[in-house]
């Protein structure tokens, strides 16, 4: 007969809060909600530029100097950043097994995180008129 094998207490207790699901979950959702909310901001843009299509640059200045206008270029420039960080990160986590995979995780949110903050800035200065 075979023998069962319980868990010790401390044996569960070493266990406890180790796994996948305890903090990927988060990341996991989080990357979700980013491409769901790419698609209507992106088919919003693609429409846009469309009618745009022969603009001027001041023409493009005052439909972005809109206001509904510069808030869903920022929303897009803010999910697109974060759902691409959500997305390297996976990449490195599952093919970098090294001692760069640190060091490439805290560049890529890095990186991520300075172009979306020059992106949102860019915005805010053409509806600023700066």
């Amino acid at each position: 007969m075979a023998e069962s094998r319980e868990l010790t207490p401390s044996s569960a207790a070493r266990a406890r809060g180790l796994g996948s699901a305890r903090r990927g979950s988060g990341a996991w959702r989080a990357e979700r909600l980013t491409a769901v909310a790419l698609v209507p901001l992106t088919l919003w843009l693609v429409a846009s530029l469309v009618a745009l299509g022969g603009a001027d640059r001041a023409a493009f200045v005052a439909w972005l100097g809109r206001p509904l206008s510069a808030l869903l270029v920022i929303l897009l420039l803010l999910a697109a950043f974060r759902h691409t960080a959500l997305g390297l990160q996976v990449v490195i986590e599952d093919y970098v097994h090294s001692a760069a995979k640190i060091p490439l995780l805290i560049a890529t949110h890095l990186l991520c995180f300075a172009i979306c903050v020059a992106g949102v800035l860019a915005t805010l200065s053409i509806v600023l008129g700066r």
